[in-house]
C-alpha cells in the first residue's frame, strides 16, 4: 500500500506569532473546512493544544458521516506542529504544520500530509478521487486562512503545491 503525500505552501502578511496561534487555537478548525463536509468538534473546547492532545470530529464525505480522532504527537510553537489520524478513514493520515519566517515580516505555512488509503489494494482505486477532493478542500483552506487573517485582502494564495505518490 503506497504512502502518498500532500505539500501545500501558503504565504501570508503577518508575524509567525500571529499565524501559529491561530492555527493553535482548535477551534478555529472547523471555519477552515468546506460547508459540505458538515465539520463538528466533539471535544469540548477549549482544547489546551500541546504534545499529546486529543481532537475528536465528526464530518461528513458524499452523504457518509463518519468521526475522526487525532492526537497531537509533536508540539513546537511557533515553528511546527504534526497530528496524526488515530481513528477515521485513512490507513495513515499523519500532518505535519510548519511555520517559518517569509521575506517582509511574512509567514510561510507548509502543510505536508503523508497518507494511505484503507482497504488496500482496492483502496488505490479510488486514489484519483480521493487527491482530487484533498485539493479542493486543501484549496478552501487556503482561501479560508487568508479571508480569515488578511481580511479585504485582494492577494490571492499561492497554489496549492502538489500531490505527488511517493
Amino acid at each position: 500500500m503506497p504512502e502518498h503525500t500532500l505539500h501545500c505552501t501558503l504565504t501570508l502578511d503577518l508575524p509567525r506569532a500571529t499565524v501559529f496561534d491561530f492555527f493553535a487555537d482548535a477551534a478555529n478548525l472547523g471555519r477552515l473546512a468546506p460547508p459540505e463536509l458538515s465539520f463538528a468538534i466533539l471535544t469540548p473546547l477549549p482544547i489546551e493544544m500541546n504534545e499529546g492532545a486529543l481532537i475528536e470530529y465528526r464530518m461528513k464525505l458524499h452523504g457518509f458521516a463518519f468521526n475522526w480522532k487525532t492526537r497531537i504527537s509533536a508540539w513546537s510553537p511557533p515553528d511546527y506542529f504534526i497530528d496524526e489520524q488515530l481513528e477515521g478513514p485513512y490507513r495513515q493520515w499523519i500532518h505535519r504544520h510548519t511555520f517559518s519566517d517569509g521575506p517582509h515580516g511574512s509567514t510561510v505555512v507548509v502543510d505536508e500530509v503523508r497518507f494511505r488509503l484503507p482497504m488496500a489494494p482496492l483502496g488505490e482505486a479510488v486514489y484519483p478521487m480521493v487527491s482530487k477532493q484533498l485539493e479542493r478542500i486543501f484549496l478552501y483552506r487556503q482561501e479560508a486562512i487568508t479571508a480569515i487573517l488578511l481580511p479585504g485582502s485582494d492577494t490571492s494564495p499561492e497554489p496549492i503545491g502538489t500531490l505527488d505518490i511517493v
